[in-house]
């Protein structure tokens, strides 16, 4: 039976015509399916169905096809199909003058179905980010069809057992033969509801799954993580299983029971009142998050939408209210399922209307100028800062479904989000952000997050963050996150192998680096910010190197000529870019030198392909490609007006390895005032 159940899932894909075409009416589909067993152990391959030897051995198989199909029949207790088997079974009697086109039949069919399922391609829903399960939409969906024809044979088994009943009115006299087929209908059309009642609990398990799964990829898009926002699917799955629920609650009130079956009565009504319930309240979705830091006193927006939209009763508008809430209350919320009654902020214009939009078939409240006036936070432990306390927005409201008496209580919740009153605490917010959606858990307590995390889950972060905020396909790559390592663990040699130390949270932002007075996360940040709006292209074609550091930069240029360049983020300045190029040294031979970084206000003033074009000192960039040839599209003005065609730079000298690195610096600065008072707009190559 192994080849059927590979093939039974493949059915749904098939054309009714090629279906017709697979299982004809001499040998129709059900024989296929109620004797898979038995024709699977046969050997079809073994006839030769030329040769008039094997007819007995033909018609001893057909012979057993037709008694274990009118077995099947016998103890089918589905009037409907008991007849239709019947049926079938003297309909194989077509096959007892040629009994060789039985086997022709039978062999063409398992060779078609072997070749469909070698052909087949089953749509797989992708795995979720961070190990979490995710059922696939289309075999859910599948499931979700299934569902509906199996309450739609429900119904049809009861329009029978009404027309048996109408029978046995007019028909006195064969009373006890329809008594009985009514009786024996009744108990089938008892027996699938039930088995419509469990299928509807599975699938909808299924639905809430993956309305968790949707919300998750949503958490985890803040780094970068890819996310398919539409919600038309889920929206259709979710009003499907809300009209199964309907037609399944009027069937269990028009099968009739005997007094025995009135507890398992109770017991699937109260079932199908649970699942209602679930379904109404899991089906509102924070489809655009709140901004994750919001700054008091400054505008944002939010779109919460609900699923079941089309299903809301007609009359009294809905109107959804938002509130700001603390880990604590978020944590109790999931609990106790207990609106919080403390108002931990005020929030302005904190209601909207659940509107229908007839053209994209959505219903949405969208809350388009909401602010914080102000906060109230909780005390604070050891060195806690306010950028560490999260809050999120909680939005509730009453519905009600059509065909339902009492409305439902439902709310939504909202990713969690920083307050700050000023913008210089926005980067230390976001870390706070960036750490929550990198590490945190699904189905975690509101809003624990480990206190140290993998390196290699870092990395992974920090690389899709990186890509995402600057917009580019190219990643951060080896080199630049051994750096990255070195620069966090504070391990200068290269050598060392960080795949398995475990960073934590002061280490990515709460401790400031080696005489440094910012944090790791601080300086990346300025890295990301400076390539996003001055940098991008120069990034995604691989002219920037990125983050390397000074012994691997050693490495790389020690034997190249004078001229050979690279660029590097700079690791003493945030947000700045630097030029490691080969120079000559005072002795004769030759030395790695640093320009002085350039930051957004420089690069803002010349662009990174000018200066490079006006410092004379560089030629080629790594590995050796000419930079007038490389850089040449990035080139915007020509070339200041000046007899020596210098731009002054600050010189960084270091020193070859296996020694600590050292700078020796010509500061400059007070010569270059007394010059440019004396040589207005001359620069000059400062030595």
């Amino acid at each position: 039976m192994a080849l059927w159940a590979q093939m039974t899932p493949q059915l749904q894909y098939l054309p009714t015509q090629t279906l017709n075409e697979l299982y004809p009416d001499t040998f129709p589909l059900d024989v296929r399916h109620y004797l898979a067993s038995w024709i699977e152990e046969q050997r079809w391959e073994n006839f030769d169905v030329g040769a008039e030897a094997q007819k007995p051995q033909a018609r001893r198989l057909l012979d057993q096809m037709v008694h274990l199909l009118q077995e099947v029949a016998q103890h089918n207790p589905n009037v409907v199909e008991r007849v239709k088997l019947q049926h079938i079974s003297r309909n194989l009697s077509v096959f007892q003058p040629q009994p060789m086109q039985l086997v022709r039949t039978v062999r063409d069919i398992l060779r078609k179905e072997r070749h469909i399922l070698a052909q087949a391609q089953i749509p797989q829903g992708p795995p979720a980010t961070n190990g979490t399960p995710k059922p696939a939409r289309e075999d859910g969906k599948t499931d979700v069809d299934n569902l509906v024809l199996k309450v739609l044979e429900i119904q049809n088994c009861r329009q029978t057992i009404h027309q048996l009943e109408e029978d046995l009115n007019w028909e006195k006299q064969e009373m006890e033969s329809i008594q009985g087929k009514r009786s024996k209908s009744e108990c089938f059309s008892w027996f699938v509801c039930v088995c419509a009642v469990c299928a509807l609990e599975q699938c909808q398990s299924c639905l809430i799954l993956r309305i968790k799964s949707w919300r998750w990829e949503q958490h985890r898009a803040t780094i970068g993580v890819h996310f398919d926002d539409n919600l038309g699917p889920l929206q259709t799955w979710c009003e499907q299983l809300l009209g199964v629920n309907g037609n399944l609650r009027q069937e269990l009130m028009l099968v009739k029971r005997d007094h025995g079956e009135a507890e398992q009565f109770h017991t699937l009504q109260e079932s199908l009142t649970h699942l209602l319930q679930t379904l109404i309240q899991s089906s509102l979705v924070v489809d655009k998050q709140p901004p994750q830091v919001i700054k008091t006193q400054s505008k944002f927006s939010t779109i919460v939408r609900y699923l079941l939209g089309e299903k809301m009763a007609p009359g009294k508008p809905v109107l959804l209210k938002a509130q700001i809430i603390t880990e604590a209350q978020a944590r109790n919320l999931g609990q106790q399922g207990v609106v919080p009654n403390e108002n931990v902020g005020e929030l302005i214009n904190s209601t909207a209307i659940l509107e229908h939009n007839t053209s994209s078939k959505s219903t949405c409240a969208t809350f388009r100028n909401m602010s914080i006036r102000k906060i109230k936070r909780a005390d604070r432990k050891g060195s806690e800062s306010v950028t560490e306390e999260k809050f999120a927005l909680l939005f509730t409201t009453e519905i009600t479904i059509t065909g339902c008496e009492n409305p439902y209580s439902i709310q939504a919740i909202s990713l969690p989000v920083v307050v700050i009153v000023h913008g210089s605490q926005e980067i230390n917010a976001m870390a706070t952000i960036i750490w929550d959606c990198a590490f945190s858990e699904p189905n975690r307590i509101p809003f624990i997050v480990p206190e140290r995390v993998p390196w290699k889950q870092m990395c992974e972060a920090l690389s899709s963050k990186f890509m995402s905020e600057v917009q580019t396909q190219r990643c951060l790559d080896g080199y630049n996150l051994h750096f990255l390592a070195q620069k966090i663990f504070d391990q200068p040699d290269i050598s060392e192998d960080f795949s398995n130390m475990l960073v934590s949270w002061a280490q990515f932002n709460k401790e400031v680096l080696p005489g440094r007075n910012f944090t790791f996360w601080q300086w990346f940040e300025g890295v990301m910010d400076l390539t996003k709006k001055c940098l991008r292209d120069y990034w995604s074609e691989g002219l920037i190197f990125g983050f390397i550091g000074k012994q691997h930069l050693h490495v790389i240029l020690q034997n190249k000529p004078n001229g050979t360049f690279l660029l590097r983020f700079s690791d003493s300045e945030m947000g700045g870019i630097t030029i490691a190029y080969v120079g000559p040294s005072d002795n004769g031979g030759r030395k790695i030198q640093n320009i002085q970084p350039f930051t957004k206000k420089d690069l803002d003033s010349a662009g990174l392909g000018d200066r490079i074009r006006d410092i004379n000192c560089i030629t080629h960039v790594h590995p050796d490609l000419p930079k007038n040839e490389v850089f040449k599209k990035f080139f915007t003005v020509p070339s200041p007006p000046n007899p020596d065609g210098y731009l002054p730079f600050k010189l960084t000298t270091v020193v070859n390895p296996p020694q600590t690195p050292s700078s020796e610096e010509i500061d400059m600065e007070a010569l270059e005032g007394i010059l440019s008072s004396i040589c207005q707009n001359t620069n000059k190559d400062l030595h």
